[in-house]
């Protein structure tokens, strides 16, 4: 519950917003139902499957198949942030979340976000190290370095949000408490402020855009040097497993990167927010959903052990 002593001495209390969705008729919103209900059910598949591929056969017991394993995991738990709250108020008629619920949505949602922007930057370096110090790959990247790494990612993720969600947190909502959205994200919930609040806004966006653009840099330095050292490579199986090991890992960047700079770095996208939901959907929603694809079908061994993972269903 927020509460806020307003000058004239009446005290407005928030206990919950709306979350307006996409707009729509009944019919539409039950369509819409369907169709993100087979996608959480797709993603969920898929990258349960490639945790299990990864857990049962011992091939792929390596940093590389770890980390995919681990970033498998992350979707999921990205996906359940947002998407079983956006399906129940498909069919709800009140489309309410209570406003310490909407907080947790957005810190989790977020937390979350930024972890996958370490683990992007971490299956970077990995690459780097296996194909630029292939010789040094054993001793650098061993199970335990790969462990401390990971949990670097998840910490670490969770710690930057910390400011921005005590900031959101402390943000006056007096008047309306309808968010233009389907979930509790930064603009959306900003633009329903009774107050302007310049100096939340503005910690806020360079929290984001600081681990955004650092984490950008160090792929695109990581994947340059890989890249080079890849070409040096006498044409053959090695040179063509590693260009395609770096395209699947190159595309998943593509696809996340390019939609969350739209998103917190665009100056206009706050005011549009038909172009907010869309461009949520894409980072929340669909990267999720062709990971497991992307990974997979550019993946020989990875193919091979879901298979397996068939086979024994």
């Amino acid at each position: 519950m927020h509460t806020l002593q307003i000058n004239n001495n009446v005290t407005a209390t928030i206990q919950e917003f709306i979350l307006l969705g996409f707009l729509c008729s009944q019919e539409v919103e039950i369509l819409l139902f369907v169709l993100f209900s087979i996608i959480y059910i797709l993603t969920l598949l898929g990258n349960g499957a490639i945790i299990c591929a990864v857990w049962w056969d011992q091939q792929l017991h390596t940093p590389m198949y770890t980390l995919l394993a681990n970033f498998s995991f992350l979707e999921i738990c990205y996906i359940n942030s947002n998407v079983p709250n956006m399906l129940f108020n498909f069919l709800s008629k009140t489309k309410t979340i209570s406003y310490n619920g909407c907080i947790l949505q957005f810190y989790i949602f977020l937390s979350l976000c930024a972890t996958e922007l370490f683990f992007l930057a971490l299956m970077a370096f990995d690459r780097y190290i296996a194909i630029c110090h292939p010789l040094h790959y054993p001793t650098m990247m061993t199970k335990k370095v790969c462990g401390i790494l990971v949990s670097a990612c998840w910490v670490g993720g969770f710690l930057w949000l910390v400011t921005p969600a005590t900031l959101v947190s402390q943000v006056p909502f007096c008047g309306s408490n309808i968010i233009d959205h389907y979930l509790c994200d930064l603009g959306a919930m900003l633009a329903i402020s009774c107050v302007p609040v310049p100096k939340t806004t503005l910690t806020c966006s360079t929290f984001s855009a600081v681990i955004m653009l650092i984490t950008l840099f160090y792929i695109l330095a990581s994947y340059t040097l890989v890249l080079r050292a890849v070409v040096q490579v006498p044409k053959g199986s090695g040179r063509k497993k590693a260009f395609s090991t770096c395209a699947s890992h190159l595309v998943v960047v593509s696809l996340f990167y390019g939609s969350i700079l739209v998103m917190y770095v665009s100056p206009g996208t706050a005011n549009q927010p038909g172009l907010q939901k869309f461009v949520t959907m894409l980072y929340s929603i669909a990267t999720p959903l062709l990971n497991p694809l992307i990974y997979s079908l550019r993946n020989r061994e990875m193919k091979v052990a879901l298979r397996k993972v068939m086979c024994k269903v």
